[in-house]
């Protein structure tokens, strides 16, 4: 199975790591429920849980916090597997939620790694989504894949601290050229302006000096894939109020 999805270039290895990530999950349930013990996650997370109710009714809501949920998860396994001490998921009502490092990554390779170790472990959530929506075709599995990669794929825009911005990082001037036009294109094909917003940051950082000599070839292609598969997700179903 790992020989047919090499023979598929960066995408089919990539698919082939959401799986492996999906079975992560669900051998390491004990880090997953790690931060439903910390008082900070499991208070700061029903707060968020009572505003999303209030806007798309329970259900949705639900999907929506533990997409949130796994998604910083996976910061939390990535910060773990290189030793780096940091806080417990806190939500912010309205506005996703957060990690905070207690001391820095070694690297720029390191922090792009945990940076875009987010949205791969919340694209693997939104793959799970999707899997329901076939199954069933219930409007709610499909209007939760669709927000889930639309949250992970704003993560990924260049700037500030945004998990995009750790990625871009570890990445040549060259590779974010490659990752401007990969991005250009999947707006042209899909018209989601969370892509255009991919693209200005992209361009941004095209021309910023802090771009290193060497590429960091991992990072670049989970950056890419990330792009592409998130922004073909972004095409399942339409958010709103679903019960």
């Amino acid at each position: 199975m790992a020989r047919w999805a090499a023979r598929l270039g960066p995408v089919g290895v990539f698919l082939w790591k959401s799986k492996l990530i999906l079975l992560t999950l669900a051998s390491k349930g004990k880090l997953v429920l790690l931060g439903l013990t910390k008082l900070t996650t499991l208070t700061t997370m029903l707060a968020s849980m009572g505003l999303y109710w209030s806007w798309y009714g329970w259900r949705f809501a639900a999907g929506l916090v533990l997409s949130i949920y796994i998604h910083e998860m996976g910061h939390v396994y990535e910060l773990r597997k290189f030793g780096i001490a940091a806080t417990a998921p806190a939500f912010i009502p309205g506005f996703g939620a957060v990690v905070l490092l207690k001391q820095r990554p070694a690297t720029v390779g390191q922090d792009a790694r945990v940076g875009l170790a987010g949205p791969i472990w919340g694209l693997a959530a939104t793959g799970f989504w999707l899997a329901l929506y076939w199954i069933t075709r219930a409007p709610l599995f499909a209007a939760l894949t669709r927000f889930g990669a639309w949250i992970n794929l704003f993560n990924l825009i260049p700037v500030w601290q945004l998990d995009g911005g750790r990625g871009f990082a570890a990445l040549t001037r060259a590779n974010r050229g490659f990752i401007l036009g990969q991005a250009f294109l999947m707006w042209i094909l899909t018209n989601d302006g969370v892509l255009l917003l991919v693209v200005l940051g992209a361009a941004y950082r095209l021309f910023t000096k802090d771009a290193p000599a060497v590429s960091d070839v991992p990072v670049l292609q989970r950056f890419a894939v990330l792009v592409v598969l998130l922004a073909i997700l972004c095409l399942t179903g339409l958010p709103g109020k679903v019960g």
